[in-house]
């Protein structure tokens, strides 16, 4: 085991990396589950990541900092791009993100020629959601718990070109993953083109069972687009896992990767079928690279996509996912049972991962994000959805302190205690 006030002075050296490669050595071969509360080994997981620690950052689901030697990589990739880019950034750099590719490929388990670089998950699901060939009529089935930007687009696409676009509710948290695969194939009609779905919502964490409704809506000729947005890095699993015919996420979240960047994957037969946002020749017509003719655009941040990869392998997707059940379950006893909370993410680990949201009654949501940020110091999203629920969303990362969850979960008692009258923190 490491001590870690035996190593705090090392940790901010430049040995910190061959630190971490030690502490991972020693653990090499142990269950996952037995290093979640190991806080020497975590130790030297968060002394790789530059952050502020006068505040806690507790809003890691938005976007999260990259460790040291993803940014060290970034800024290398930069100063090479300026010192002539038309050289350098186009046919140097350029050329590398075949093997930016090729490693997002691996850890998805599909072909790389079905892998496209994108800017977010957002850039990466309006290139389907905008480039299906849809009739009139067609019908798009989804959520209303889906994320904000991808309903917008449907909706865009129904002002258009009259699509019709079919939104079902379902409690938080969930009562079981079967509950949530038999709600979205009872709403299924003749009319139903498309299902999108988020494998993680963004408001509770709601883990989706994407792998029985992809196998549902493929018996049924319905094509399945998947938000991944939440989900690639924060807990194991791959393409396979899912069966999904298009899938977008966002790399600056749990894979750690230098914000600005993210991946689209395209089954390969429908490549072909799906037009690019931005034009593309028609040479490019069964190309993934097609989704990518975006114009000049810095090669920094793609590049270095391929050592937060590294650094995420390292750690292993099996050991963050049951550190961030750890962090998530601690705070939540915490508050579990305190007067007017309510839990609105399943404790159970097949629905449930990093994210959890909790409901406070009588508090009005975005005062108390606002009250926490300025009082404390914590961040935290407010999520409102109207008559359904509110709570505040937490998302710790890697570099996350148990000190932290706990600071947030003792000042949430003390809040709690006072009420929102008090504290003017009323609906």
């Amino acid at each position: 085991m490491f001590r870690a006030a035996g190593l705090a002075a090392a940790a901010f050296s430049s040995d910190a990396l061959p630190r971490l490669e030690a502490a991972l050595a020693a653990q090499s071969g142990k269950p996952a589950d037995s290093l979640a509360g190991d806080e020497d080994f975590w130790f030297q997981v968060r002394h790789m990541f530059s952050v502020d620690r006068n505040i806690i950052n507790l809003n890691n689901g938005g976007v999260s900092p990259a460790p040291k030697i993803v940014m060290e990589s970034e800024k290398r990739y930069l100063e090479i791009s300026n010192m002539g880019p038309a050289h350098f950034m186009w046919k140097i750099l350029g050329p590398e993100l075949e093997t930016v590719r090729r490693r997002i490929a691996q850890n998805f388990g599909v072909d790389p020629e079905e892998i496209a670089i994108t800017r977010n998950a957002s850039e990466a699901l309006e290139i389907v959601q905008m480039g299906m060939d849809l009739k009139r009529g067609d019908e798009i089935l989804t959520t209303n718990q889906d994320y904000g930007r991808m309903i917008t687009t449907w909706q865009q696409r129904e002002r258009r070109d009259g699509l019709l676009l079919k939104q079902i509710s379902f409690p938080v948290p969930a009562p079981s993953l079967a509950d949530l695969a038999q709600r979205v194939e009872r709403a299924v009609t003749p009319k139903t083109k498309v299902i999108h779905i988020c494998h993680v919502t963004n408001r509770t964490g709601q883990i989706f069972p994407v792998k029985a409704i992809c196998a549902m809506a493929k018996a049924r000729g319905i094509e399945v687009v998947v938000d991944g947005a939440h989900a690639f890095g924060q807990f194991p699993f791959k393409q396979k896992d899912l069966g999904c015919d298009y899938y977008g996420t966002s790399l600056h979240k749990w894979i750690l990767a230098p914000i600005g960047t993210g991946f689209l994957y395209v089954k390969k037969e429908k490549i072909g079928k799906i037009w690019p946002l931005m034009a593309a020749p028609p040479a490019m017509d069964n190309d993934i690279r097609k989704f990518e003719e975006i114009g000049t655009h810095p090669a920094s941040q793609r590049n270095s996509i391929t050592e937060a990869i590294t650094f995420h392998e390292s750690i292993g997707a099996e050991r963050k996912a049951a550190r961030f059940r750890y962090l998530r379950k601690r705070w939540q006893a915490r508050l579990r049972g305190l007067p007017g909370v309510t839990m609105h993410t399943s404790d159970d680990p097949e629905m449930s991962c990093a994210i959890g949201t909790v409901g406070f009654a009588g508090f009005s949501m975005p005062k108390l994000a606002e009250y926490l940020m300025e009082k404390h110091k914590i961040m935290v999203v407010p999520i409102v959805t109207g008559a359904e629920y509110s709570g505040l969303r937490v998302t710790p990362n890697v570099y996350t302190t148990i000190e932290e969850v706990d600071t947030f979960a003792e000042v949430m008692e003390g809040i709690v205690k006072k009420g929102p009258i008090a504290l003017g923190l009323g609906v």
